[in-house]
């Protein structure tokens, strides 16, 4: 079966991809670039580069904007998903969630509509087994993002590693974060990923922080050989 990845640059997108990789046919990935940093549906940091990581995997990339409004920004995604089917023929829609409802079921709703086939690999997931597997496979992951207590500066940019996942636990247990961030409390970008031909060398970022809310914006990177 042929499938697009709903892909956002994050973590779970692209895990979700090399799982889909592992049973069908990946053939193209499928980006939402929001200008509403605070979309309840799309992630949003770094996503403009997603065009990088397509490259790093050897797949066309289909790019869509949309202004952000919550509800209407579907039918953006809407139309992303028909240009794929023209353009690639994809035969169903591969996404990354793992707890969110609201985003799962509008993108199964879609899916329905439009007659495509939606895999959600992590769903409901064990969050700590996925996120050591994450690791253990030799993704190369960042924090793109954070969004709430008690994440500091210091999280921007950091990768995900077997010390900050540590930390990670800690905050779970006496925060009450999730531990993948599902919850929004902190996003991710992908330099690295075992089916990525290339790697993403990031040549420059900068980051700004206030209040619990930050972004690490990576304004130059390129692809080199791994």
């Amino acid at each position: 079966m042929k499938l697009g990845v709903l892909c956002s640059g994050g973590k779970d997108s692209l895990f979700a991809c090399g799982r889909a990789m592992e049973k069908e046919e990946v053939v193209c990935l499928v980006a939402i670039r929001s200008e509403n940093e605070d979309s309840y549906m799309f992630h949003t940091p770094n996503v403009a580069l997603v065009a990088l990581q397509a490259g790093a995997a050897g797949l066309p990339l289909i790019e869509v904007k949309t202004v952000g409004v919550k509800e209407e920004e579907l039918l953006d995604l809407r139309d992303a998903l028909i240009l794929a089917r023209e353009q690639y023929g994809i035969e169903g829609v591969v996404t990354g969630a793992i707890l969110s409802v609201y985003q799962a079921s509008r993108v199964q709703r879609l899916c329905h509509e439009l007659g495509l086939w939606c895999f959600n690999p992590l769903w409901h997931t064990a969050q700590d087994e996925y996120m050591q597997e994450l690791i253990n496979k030799g993704f190369e992951v960042i924090i793109s993002g954070v969004f709430s207590a008690p994440f500091d500066e210091s999280w921007l940019g950091r990768r995900i590693d077997q010390a900050s996942l540590s930390s990670l636990k800690k905050y779970s247990e006496q925060y009450g974060i999730t531990l993948t961030g599902e919850g929004g409390e902190y996003e991710t970008f992908v330099l690295d990923a075992p089916f990525f031909k290339k790697r993403i060398e990031i040549q420059e970022a900068s980051s700004e922080y206030c209040n619990y809310r930050g972004f690490f914006r990576i304004t130059g990177a390129r692809l080199v050989e791994k």
